[in-house]
């Protein structure tokens, strides 16, 4: 089967035999975007999430055959080293990784929830952000979610139109 998909803004096609073949080995293992980890492969730790039309899933648990005509966005089309996400500087400037393993997948999730929720309290974070980090960098995550709320909102007041 062939499988169409915008994946970080560019279009694949991409053969398969099992349409059940996870989509983060496509990502990974086709595609060669390695920033998408593979952790669990239960779709329970998160280290794999990445956008699907702008919701976070858990790429190790969702067939490739749901991806048709989907826009994935992965963790090397959040932003780059030029011009990071504010999530990804937020990251940066809280130095939160340790290991940094589970970060791409953390990064993720915070970038969908902060769509929805602009501005989320403790207890937001709490209910939405549930992946794993073995390094227990839960901590400084938090610190990165609520400076990434804030550099995300003050990206969207300085790009507003102004009524003059």
């Amino acid at each position: 089967m062939k499988i169409s998909m915008q994946v970080n803004g560019q279009s694949h096609v991409v053969e398969l035999t099992d349409e059940y073949t996870p989509l983060l080995w496509v990502i990974r293992d086709m595609l060669g975007l390695k920033g998408t980890k593979f952790g669990c492969g239960k779709a329970a730790c998160g280290a794999c999430t990445l956008h699907v039309d702008g919701e976070a899933v858990r790429s190790c648990s969702y067939p490739i055959k749901f991806a048709e005509g989907k826009k994935i966005t992965t963790i090397e089309g959040l932003g780059d080293a030029t011009n990071p996400h504010p999530v990804q500087q937020a990251w940066i400037e809280e130095i939160v990784p340790q290991c940094g393993y589970c970060q791409p997948g953390f990064m993720m999730a915070t970038a969908a929830l902060l769509d929805k929720i602009p501005n989320p309290t403790d207890q937001d974070i709490d209910d939405n952000i549930i992946n794993v980090c073995r390094c227990g960098t839960y901590y400084r995550m938090r610190k990165a979610i609520h400076l990434a709320a804030e550099k995300q909102s003050a990206l969207k007041t300085t790009n507003e139109p102004t009524n003059s």
